[in-house]
């Protein structure tokens, strides 16, 4: 890979979270460079989604840190996470099911639009020229994402792949420095699973925006990520390069021990 990688952006420190008496992260620590696709992967149960939520603010761990592009944060709060440069996708999908592929994307676009609500309803001239602006900036994503023919199509009634891949169209709108992928895979199909891989890569590439990734395919993992961070009963267990977390025989036994 001849892409250069840049300095930390997102760092991790000592975090750990516990529902009632159960940990569900304990003391876990890694860092995300610029420009670098960071997996994060684990048995079910291993705590890849609460990693996730603590980063995008959706829970408070009751230690540690997080360092966001050097300011410190305990805690993340969701709203100023997006506003800093923070997207994320969701497990199972948070689209609006009733609306067209244009507007759910396009939902991605308010935290960028500076103009308020009444200006936005009745038109105002600088609302309009922001409209067309976000438009056209939603245009190009759909572009981006080869969905164009179901531009004005109804979210649900697309095949799950193209589902994920508005989801993914949506978080690209709020145009982040880093995007959270939850399992953007699962549940797809060979076919669908290497377009999702092709687009991951493009989204890196071409708009240079840092990619965290928790996903179960293994193949996928060793085949995108430059670094993996593995989690088991919510410790760390392994952090490196794809072919350093393969040979670990902590991950190793982790994987088979639960019928990977």
């Amino acid at each position: 890979m001849s892409k250069h990688i840049g300095d930390v952006i997102l760092d991790v420190n000592n975090i750990s979270l516990s529902f009632g008496g159960v940990k569900a992260l304990s003391d876990i620590s890694f860092n995300v460079r610029e420009h670098e696709i960071r997996a994060i992967i684990g048995p079910n149960g291993a705590g890849k989604s609460s990693m996730l939520n603590c980063i995008n603010g959706v829970y408070t761990p009751q230690q540690g840190q997080i360092t966001f592009r050097g300011q410190t944060f305990s805690h993340m709060d969701s709203h100023q996470v997006a506003v800093m440069g923070v997207a994320r996708t969701f497990q199972n999908l948070a689209l609006f099911k009733g609306m067209s592929v244009l507007d759910n994307i396009m939902t991605g676009r308010n935290l960028r639009m500076k103009s308020n609500l009444l200006m936005q309803a009745i038109r105002l001239g600088p609302a309009e020229r922001e409209e067309i602006e976000h438009r056209k900036r939603v245009e190009e994503i759909i572009d981006f994402l080869e969905i164009q023919p179901y531009r004005k199509t109804p979210v649900g009634q697309l095949p799950y792949g193209l589902q994920k891949r508005v989801d993914l169209g949506r978080a690209l709108a709020l145009e982040p420095q880093v995007l959270l992928l939850d399992e953007p895979m699962a549940g797809m199909n060979v076919e669908e699973k290497q377009d999702m891989c092709r687009f991951i890569l493009d989204v890196n590439d071409e708009f240079g925006t840092t990619v965290v990734l928790i996903e179960h395919d293994m193949g996928v993992v060793m085949d995108i990520s430059d670094r993996v961070v593995v989690l088991d009963y919510g410790k760390k267990i392994g952090d490196g390069s794809p072919d350093e977390v393969r040979r670990n025989p902590e991950v190793i036994s982790a994987y088979l021990g639960t019928g990977h």
